[in-house]
């Protein structure tokens, strides 16, 4: 991936984070597809912005904050990005 396409990216969850903004907490109405794409955006927005800015971030700190929502949330869906596999691998 190139750095437009990472920044791009990054970009998006920042979008989505701020639209998303509204259903963080863990009592909201809506639906928990929609409470937990909010949570997941808002775990993922300084690595995000780290991209944007030409940075770098930690896998494992970004995953520990996944899984800090998935808890709030009682959902899972951290194991499917830590079995993705890696470009190195």
């Amino acid at each position: 991936m190139d750095k437009d396409q990472g920044r791009l990216l990054a970009l998006a969850i920042q979008e989505i984070r701020v639209l998303l903004a509204g259903h963080l907490g863990s009592k909201p109405s809506a639906e928990i597809s929609v409470r937990a794409a909010a949570h997941l955006a808002y775990a993922l927005h300084n690595e995000a912005q780290a991209v944007i800015d030409g940075g770098s971030y930690s896998v494992e700190q970004a995953l520990h904050k996944i899984a800090a929502a998935e808890l709030m949330l009682n959902t899972s869906y951290s194991d499917q990005l830590k079995a993705a596999p890696s470009r190195d691998a």
